[in-house]
């Protein structure tokens, strides 16, 4: 048998410096969702010009020097100008005080309705999910004759009853149905949650059923939560902008871009500025909110972390 010389051996010393060097920088969940979502250009894009509309919402209707409801019969249709940056309307109105403080209100009731949307139907939908059965044969059953009743009709029907179409009458009537949607996909989630080790592991050891939802349900579907609000949101905007279209919404003197697009497409032909403006605001914010929502679902899945 042929032994192996000693020579082709090389005795190597324990380092122990080395041994604690770290090859790769330790990083969190969500410093890793933010690393990602800065390597999307459309998503930083979308998320920068949101950041700058909403800066404009808040300041804005103070920069031209006009109250968005002063009328001025001297200037009544002006194309934009150094004066009046928008231009004004029929009622000589400064339209650039008027774009930004619709937008405000637009903006209020897209965030905060998506918002509440979230936080009933992750709370709904995880009872319904965790206790099951009966219970959650029940709850789904509430959920989907909600679903299948028109919204307008909602609209209407609480317009009617506190003779009401202010901000708060609004907010009321879009959110009394819309967190089904968000209750569905939560209890989805969590159906699948339900079975994992730690969760029968809380159970065995007596935790609180509101206490596992809150505290091991929930965390787990913060993921999918954040994505389903960045879609909520436009669609909330939307829904405001054609019910004030069509003259369910918000009422003078306040005002949404929906208001403004309404009052100025009948005098469309003669002058375009009046509708470009609104209708601008409307098309980008909800462009915007939907590329930054499809950037945060690819950031926050976890499939796709390296």
């Amino acid at each position: 048998m042929e032994t192996i010389s000693k020579e082709k051996f090389r005795r190597i010393q324990i380092d122990y410096k080395e041994s604690e060097k770290i090859a790769r920088p330790q990083i969190g969940y969500w410093q890793d969702v933010w690393r990602r979502l800065k390597s999307n250009k459309v998503a930083i894009l979308s998320l920068i010009i949101l950041v700058i509309i909403v800066f404009m919402t808040i300041i804005g209707p103070y920069l031209s020097g006009y109250d968005f409801k002063e009328i001025d019969s001297a200037k009544i249709n002006q194309r934009p100008s150094k004066e009046n940056w928008f231009g004004t309307d029929e009622l000589g109105r400064d339209i650039f005080a008027r774009v930004w403080k619709a937008g405000r209100v637009s903006m209020v009731i897209g965030i905060t309705g998506a918002l509440i949307s979230a936080v009933v139907g992750t709370m709904y939908g995880g009872f319904s999910a965790y206790f099951g059965g009966r219970v959650d044969t029940i709850m789904m059953r509430i959920v989907e004759i909600l679903i299948s009743v028109p919204y307008l009709l909602v609209v209407i029907l609480i317009s009617i009853i506190t003779d009401s179409r202010s901000l708060g009458t609004m907010m009321i009537s879009l959110t009394l149905t819309g967190w089904c949607g968000t209750a569905r996909m939560v209890r989805g989630q969590m159906l699948q949650l339900k079975s994992q080790e730690y969760i029968l592991a809380a159970e065995a050891l007596g935790v609180k059923p509101l206490k596992i939802i809150m505290k091991h349900l929930i965390p787990n579907v913060l993921n999918v939560l954040i994505v389903s609000i960045s879609f909520d949101i436009p669609g909330y905007i939307f829904s405001e902008t054609f019910l004030s279209y069509i003259g369910l919404g918000i009422q003078p003197p306040n005002t949404s871009w929906g208001a403004l697009a309404s009052a100025a497409q009948r005098n469309f032909i003669f002058y375009p500025y009046q509708l470009f403006f609104p209708a601008l605001m409307i098309a980008l914010t909800m462009l915007t909110f939907t590329l930054l929502g499809d950037g945060l679902r690819d950031a926050l899945d976890p499939r796709l972390r390296e």
